[in-house]
């Protein structure tokens, strides 16, 4: 396996450590970043870095990027003043260019923010079409890089919240009022994700699968820990006038088909540091 080149567009919080894991594991590695600065902490990963945007047609080292067997794309979407169209739109430009290459395999990193709250547990096969979500456009994207198939293998990986390291859940609700203390949470530790990514990568599988954590504790027994542990304030728990929607995401399919064996599969245990 180690003889394949893999491609990461977008090696950012969770892109660069996916990328030195695989270049530790003896693959070839190339990926991108928007800024010239970053070229430097891409080449101390040992991957091969190159200068990509997508505003959203690809402006940069496109071509170089696609000789490649495998490519990763882990480029969130921004919506905002860019509008709800703005990622697809890179996504589809990305596509058609992927049509062109070499690549063999792409995945995509998506999320599963596609999911309604329906207050049950969510299956991939919940959400196929855009309609289907609470995030069309992001369901959007992940049906132009499905059209790829059956020409090359896809796989869609809708990743949980992403944690860990320097995402610490108690700083973004210090001393904050929370009425949804009550809610499951859908986490999932960023070595886990690099791990889930390695073994689709290894194992070539394909398909749509969801990444989170097995384990959901509710949010206020994270932001208690949290807070503890890192001495923030602690927020204030409320009881809502409503009851708030939750969803559970389940990983059970992408655990089935990969064997893998989550490091922090309790949200409650994960690692965190002040650097990233």
């Amino acid at each position: 396996m180690p003889d394949k080149t893999i491609t990461i567009l977008g090696c950012g919080w969770l892109g660069l450590p996916l990328g030195r894991a695989l270049a530790t594991g003896g693959f070839q590695v190339k990926g991108s970043t928007t800024t010239p600065e970053k070229l430097t902490r891409l080449e101390q990963a040992s991957i091969e870095g190159h200068l990509l945007r997508l505003n959203p047609e690809p402006e940069g080292e496109l071509s170089i990027l696609l000789q490649a067997d495998v490519l990763v794309i882990d480029i969130p979407p921004r919506a905002g003043k860019q509008g709800d169209d703005f990622h697809p739109a890179q996504i589809n430009h990305l596509a058609n260019a992927i049509r062109q290459s070499s690549i063999k395999h792409v995945i995509y990193v998506s999320s599963t923010s596609v999911y309604p709250e329906l207050n049950r547990v969510a299956v991939e096969e919940d959400v196929q079409e855009p309609e289907q979500s609470a995030s069309p456009a992001l369901v959007q994207a992940e049906q132009y890089v499905q059209r790829l198939a059956p020409d090359r293998l896809v796989t869609i990986v809708r990743c949980g919240g992403l944690m860990g390291y320097d995402r610490i859940p108690g700083k973004y609700v210090a001393g904050r009022t929370v009425d949804s203390g009550a809610v499951p949470v859908n986490y999932l530790h960023r070595n886990d994700a690099v791990g889930l990514l390695k073994a689709i990568i290894t194992q070539s599988l394909t398909g749509v699968y969801n990444a989170v954590s097995p384990e959901h504790p509710t949010r206020e027994a994270i932001y208690r820990k949290s807070c503890a542990d890192f001495g923030y304030a602690l927020p204030t728990f409320i009881d809502p006038v409503s009851p708030v929607p939750y969803k559970v995401i389940s990983p059970e399919k992408i655990i089935s088909d990969t064997g893998y064996l989550f490091q922090y599969p309790n949200p409650l245990s994960f690692l965190y540091s002040s650097g990233a």
